[in-house]
């Protein structure tokens, strides 16, 4: 099985004084089914305690040890919302970069890496709670749970999907085995045979 770090959302528990990070189970599995093993990434590895070098090096020890195969970008939490998460997958991109390894962005992973690249993301209206049917390189029929979107495809990397109504629903970077998906794969009732295919075929399976 291929080792895959995989990032988490952030949910504060305000009535338990606590602050966790999450990972959807359905991802794990997802994951599981595509042959890879998964392994959450804390986000309070970049967080300073004594020193900025201390905290910095952290994440890097993290991922030294781990020796991840590849990487994932989860959904959940809007960009500028967590910046702990903000933080500690932008390091994880830098990571992925260096050492040319795989990753899939899952909806705000997606965001996140044209983020990451210099891209701006927008609000955009009948995206929540839907589905969409895929034009381009990529032809399918797949969920919808996201408020924002790129406003344009980012430097290096290119369109693989638009929605019906024109918006960008899929990106490859041109020369790292990078993708951005806007649906989530692991919501549905049975993973499509796609889905599993493209992040195999993505992740060198």
């Amino acid at each position: 099985m291929k080792v895959v770090a995989v990032s988490q959302r952030v949910e504060v528990l305000v009535e338990r004084g606590e602050t966790r990070d999450a990972l959807d189970q359905q991802l794990v599995d997802f994951l599981l089914a595509s042959g890879c093993l998964p392994v959450p990434v804390p986000n309070t590895l970049c967080r300073p305690v004594h020193d900025s070098t201390a905290a910095a090096d952290a994440l890097h020890e993290w991922l030294g040890t781990l020796a991840p195969q590849a990487i994932v970008l989860s959904g959940g939490n809007d960009l500028g919302e967590q910046p702990k998460r903000d933080m500690t997958e932008a390091r994880l991109l830098e990571h992925a970069r260096a050492n040319a390894l795989p990753v899939l962005g899952v909806c705000r992973g997606m965001q996140m890496i044209g983020h990451w690249a210099g891209g701006r993301l927008k609000p955009v209206n009948g995206h929540v709670g839907t589905r969409h049917r895929l034009s381009g390189r990529i032809v399918a029929e797949v969920n919808s749970y996201h408020r924002l979107t790129l406003a344009a495809c980012p430097a290096d990397f290119e369109v693989l999907a638009r929605s019906e109504d024109g918006e960008i629903e899929a990106i490859r970077h041109c020369s790292l085995p990078w993708e951005g998906w806007m649906w989530h794969p692991e919501r549905e009732p049975v993973f499509a045979a796609h889905d599993l295919a493209r992040l195999k075929a993505l992740f060198g399976e």
